[in-house]
Formats: C-alpha cells, sequence, structure tokens
C-alpha cells in the first residue's frame, strides 16, 4: 500500500479555517517530521457551507519531493534547505485490545446516547442495536459513547468517543464538539489510526445490499427502520474513499449523502464503482426530492426523516413514507 508523506492530522483538535474563519480547520500534517504545513493546506469541516480544502499534492507544494526521490536532486535536503528527503517509514496499522472493547460495554444507564435509544424503541430492539454494533460506554465525559470500528478480519481499529444529549439525540457542541478517539483518551501516543467504516463487521454476516451513510447515529437508526440493508458509516461527508471501500467488492451498494451532499457522492461513487470488483454502487436522492429548502439549508440527514415516523407504525406500514430508490450512476 502506498504511503503518503502528508496527511489530514488524526484528532479532535481543529483550527480557525483560514477561509471560513469557524474553528473547524483540519490541517495537513507531514508524517516524517511531525510538524505541520503551511496554514493554508488543511480541510473544513463545514464541507457544505464552506468546503475550503488545499491539498498539499494538488499546487505544487510536494513536487520537489517527488523529484528528488527520483533522483533528480541529491543531498539530504530539498531547494530551500528545509525538508528532508527520506519517504514517511510505513507504519502498521494499530489494534485496540480486546480487553478495553469489553470493558466499554457496560454502564449503559450513563451512557446519552443508549438512553436516547431507549425513548424511540422497546428493550428488545435497543439491546438488538447495543450488540449489533457493539457500542460502548466512555468516561472520557459524563455519559459519552464510544462507536467501535471493527474490520471484516474482527480487528478493531478505533473508537470514536463522541457526546450525545440524552433527550434529543443531537450531538453536543457547545462549548466545544465533543469528538475523540479511544486511543488518544486512553493516551496511547504511538497508535497508528487506520479507519474502516462503522459497522464493516456486519459484511461477514449478511448478503443483504450494504448501504453507506454519513454518521453512526444514522446508521443504526436506519437499521433498525429499514433492515433490509446492511447499514455502514463513512463518518463524515469526504470520508468517502476506494480505499475503504475496496471492502465491498461484489456487493451491491446504495449511498444515502446528507441533504447537501448529493451531488458530491455521486461523483465519487462512479470513481469507486471503477476501481472496486464487481460493486455496483448507487446514490439514493430521495431525501433531495422530498427536502425544503430550509431543510436542505440545515443539512438533514435520513434519521432526521424516519425519526419523524413512530417506529412500529413504520415497519408495519404498507405504504412507506420514504421511498427508497435507487438512482443508477
Amino acid at each position: 500500500m502506498m504511503e503518503f508523506r502528508y496527511n489530514l492530522q488524526n484528532g479532535s483538535a481543529k483550527q480557525v479555517c483560514p477561509s471560513c474563519g469557524k474553528k473547524c480547520f483540519v490541517p495537513y500534517i507531514d508524517d516524517f517530521t511531525g510538524k505541520p504545513l503551511p496554514e493554508r493546506y488543511g480541510r473544513c469541516d463545514r464541507e457544505i457551507n464552506c468546503s475550503y480544502h488545499l491539498n498539499p499534492y494538488s499546487d505544487g507544494y510536494a513536487k520537489p519531493i517527488k523529484a528528488a526521490l527520483k533522483g533528480r536532486f541529491t543531498g539530504n535536503q530539498i531547494a530551500g534547505g528545509r525538508m528532508p528527503l527520506q519517504p514517511s517509514p510505513s507504519r502498521e496499522t494499530s489494534f485496540m485490545e480486546f480487553d478495553v472493547f469489553n470493558k466499554s460495554r457496560s454502564h449503559y444507564g450513563q451512557n446519552n446516547f443508549v438512553q436516547w435509544l431507549v425513548s424511540l424503541f422497546d428493550a428488545e430492539k435497543v439491546n438488538e442495536l447495543i450488540s449489533k454494533y457493539h457500542i460502548g460506554t466512555s468516561k472520557h465525559w459524563p455519559g459519552a459513547t464510544v462507536f467501535w470500528q471493527i474490520d471484516n478480519e474482527g480487528k478493531i481499529r478505533a473508537g470514536k468517543i463522541m457526546l450525545y444529549h440524552p433527550k434529543t439525540g443531537k450531538r453536543v457542541k457547545e462549548p466545544y464538539t465533543h469528538i475523540t478517539w479511544a486511543h488518544k483518551s486512553l493516551g496511547l501516543a504511538k497508535y497508528y489510526l487506520r479507519q474502516c467504516y462503522f459497522g464493516t463487521h456486519l459484511l461477514n454476516s449478511s448478503n443483504k445490499p450494504v448501504a453507506l451513510v454519513e454518521s453512526e447515529k444514522t446508521a443504526i437508526i436506519a437499521s433498525a427502520y429499514l433492515p433490509e440493508f446492511s447499514w455502514l458509516a463513512v463518518g463524515s461527508l469526504s470520508n468517502l474513499s476506494v480505499e475503504q471501500c475496496k471492502v465491498l467488492a461484489g456487493r451491491k451498494v446504495i449511498l444515502f449523502p446528507d441533504l447537501n451532499g448529493f451531488e458530491k457522492w455521486r461523483a465519487k461513487a462512479k470513481e469507486i464503482e471503477k476501481q472496486v470488483a464487481n460493486a455496483s454502487f448507487y446514490v439514493s436522492d430521495c431525501l433531495e426530492k422530498i427536502a425544503t429548502d430550509a431543510e436542505k439549508e440545515l443539512g438533514l440527514d435520513l434519521a432526521d426523516f424516519l425519526l419523524r415516523w413512530e417506529y412500529h407504525a413504520f415497519v408495519n406500514g404498507s405504504n412507506r413514507p420514504i421511498n427508497i430508490k435507487l438512482t443508477g450512476i
């Protein structure tokens, strides 16, 4: 696998975006030196309202190092005398110890997200969702939830810690966005995070069509309302990639982007389908068709619409209020 020297910084710390001025900016890091690139290089997480993203590989910043590695430069430094020539050393993916994962699967009375699920579903369904997605509890913040990323080999790649409001099910964003990683919370400084999609472990036990959404919350809710799919979450609008979709080879995949993400995911799906063997990718436009302008401005997702209907009425009803249609790409 090719290792890129410049990568977006892992973790929840954000900087001020040079475009929109919001503290939603993830900088690029030089993995060889451990230092950030010039402040213009990075990506704004406000992908709909801002969409700023300057990649060092797209504007020529990385060309001197590429040239040096091809032998057109010699010596220990490139022009300018600041950047070493050596490529980033290859690193193996880190995995979380099972004991850590297992200990998190308790104290659900103190888990805000699970308490919100209790307000939506009966105890049997809540227990089913907890077991299916291995939902965990974290002490990092009182009431926090761990969404474990388990790959198709059953290895635990990451634990994404988030805080939700127990009554509304909304993410807590004040006074800051409460997102971090289990390995950071545990102080595992040498942990090399290489993510997989949330729910990837479900692929081994089901031949159902695969549905991709952005958030872990949406995958869990949609799996209850629409069990005919295996629901996975990519984590963010920009996290849809060829590399992480390779595990979907041979599958039928339908994507449900958040509002205003349709065109971006449709273009990306075309690219991915060409490079993932025997997979068929479709992008659902059902939300785009039924959403109002105000709802599009808010960037609502599939869960926001599903939750407008009581669970039992939805799954037992003959006429579903949301038409899940496969729109070919």
